[in-house]
Order: structure tokens, then C-alpha cells, then sequence
């Protein structure tokens, strides 16, 4: 599954790499550190670079944090997936005019279709659970045993809170009305001015909470009713007397 990745970053042996196989996997990840990632100083990499080391899971971990990867030390394939795939980006933006003039993939006959993305997703991938998983811990969501249903809800949350019409709406400023709280009473006194314009505020804003939360029960309501209307009624089903 990194055979694609490391081919890219001009690893030695892509194709013989075994991620289960620790001593590769430790040498794989000082090569990343050393070769294209080179976040630490060369003289601070001493502890990760002491692959023997019973405490190298432990610098291991301090460099996935210091990385702010997604990933901990027990989701070993995410995390080497997530370091090459950072790798890769660095590898560019280290060589742009290198790659700004490549030739792109020749097109098919049917270039003119639309192709669906996800018609070849294998949702069982190592690399689709962890860049499910990578996208899930950016956005806040909480996590599900099944990556597709993390998907749809990364899917819903994207289209309702960072579409550019979501968006435009949220930078629209919601013009309010402006209100006399001297017209409407508070009920009690606390006995400081301050205290009861504050408590007036805050009741006016439960009030329109209050109106809100009415509006979807009679949309909810109205919902319902569009089910339910116009019923067929099986007579056979009941019957009258004992």
C-alpha cells in the first residue's frame, strides 16, 4: 500500500518494504526524517535515530506530536501513510519548477463524461481509512467503526458549514430590531439597574429561542402530516361488538 508513495520519494527498496516488519519500519521512518521531512535539527535527532532503542516508541511518539499528526503510535500504518504523504508535499514544494511542467495523463475517447470518483473506492483501503480518519480529526467528528458513515458525515458538514453558500451566509450580518426594555417587565428586581437591563436581555433572547424552536416543532409537525395524510383504511381489519 506505500509502494506508490516511497516509489515517488525515491526510497531504495519501495517494492521489498514490509510496515509490519519493525526494524524496516524504524529505519523507514529516520530515512523520512533525515531525507525529505527534516523537521528536527540534525542534532536532535539523535533519539529517533536510535532505532535499537527500547524508548524509541517513545521518540516516535514525541515526533508524531511535534508533526501534529493525526495519528499515535499504535495506528502505525496511518501514521507512515500520513509522514509519506507529508513527505511527498514537501518533496514539491522543494522542487515546484521540477514538477510545474509535467505532462499530464493522456485522456480518454469519453473525456468528455462525467467520471464518478468513488466508483473505484475500495472503503476497506488502509489508505482511505486514514485519510477519512486524518479529515474526521481536522473537522471535530467523532469517530464510527464503519469509514463510509464518517465519510457521509464529513460530506454533510462540508456542505453545510463550508460551502461558499454557507459561508456567505454565516459573514452576513443578521440586522436585529431595535428594542425598548423599558416597555417590557422583568418580573422580579434584583436591585441593580445594570442587573435588570442584563436579565432583560437575556429573557428577550430565550424568548426568541423559545420562537425558534417552535417553528421547527410545526415544521416537524407539518412533516408528519404530509406521512400520514389521506390514510387507506382496511375495513377487515376491525370489527364491531365481541
Amino acid at each position: 500500500m506505500f509502494r506508490r508513495k516511497l516509489t515517488a520519494l525515491d526510497y531504495h527498496d519501495p517494492n521489498g518494504f514490509e510496515c509490519s516488519d519493525e526494524t524496516q519500519f524504524r529505519n523507514c521512518i529516520v530515512w523520512l526524517e533525515d531525507q525529505k521531512i527534516r523537521h528536527y535539527k540534525i542534532e536532535d535527532r539523535g533519539n529517533l535515530r536510535n532505532i535499537p532503542s527500547l524508548d524509541w516508541p517513545k521518540a516516535f511518539e514525541k515526533y508524531l506530536q511535534d508533526l501534529n499528526c493525526p495519528f499515535g503510535v499504535q495506528e502505525k500504518k496511518e501514521a507512515l501513510d500520513w509522514l509519506l504523504g507529508l513527505a511527498v508535499r514537501y518533496e514539491y514544494g522543494d522542487n515546484v519548477e521540477k514538477y510545474r511542467d509535467c505532462p499530464t495523463l493522456a485522456t480518454s475517447a469519453n473525456s468528455d463524461k462525467a467520471v464518478d470518483p468513488l466508483i473505484n473506492l475500495d472503503s476497506n483501503s488502509p489508505d482511505f481509512k486514514a485519510g477519512v480518519t486524518a479529515l474526521a480529526n481536522i473537522l471535530k467528528i467523532q469517530r464510527h467503526d464503519d469509514y463510509l458513515v464518517m465519510l457521509k458525515a464529513i460530506r454533510i458538514l462540508i456542505q453545510e458549514r463550508l460551502s461558499p453558500e454557507a459561508i456567505a451566509k454565516a459573514n452576513q450580518n443578521r440586522e436585529g430590531v431595535p428594542v425598548a426594555l423599558g416597555k417590557h417587565v422583568l418580573g422580579f428586581d434584583t436591585g441593580d439597574a445594570t442587573l435588570n437591563e442584563a436579565a432583560q436581555i437575556l429573557r428577550l433572547l430565550h424568548i426568541e429561542e423559545l420562537r425558534e424552536l417552535q417553528t421547527k416543532i410545526n415544521e416537524a409537525i407539518v412533516a408528519v402530516q404530509a406521512i400520514i395524510a389521506d390514510p387507506k383504511t382496511d375495513h377487515r381489519l376491525g370489527k364491531v361488538g365481541r
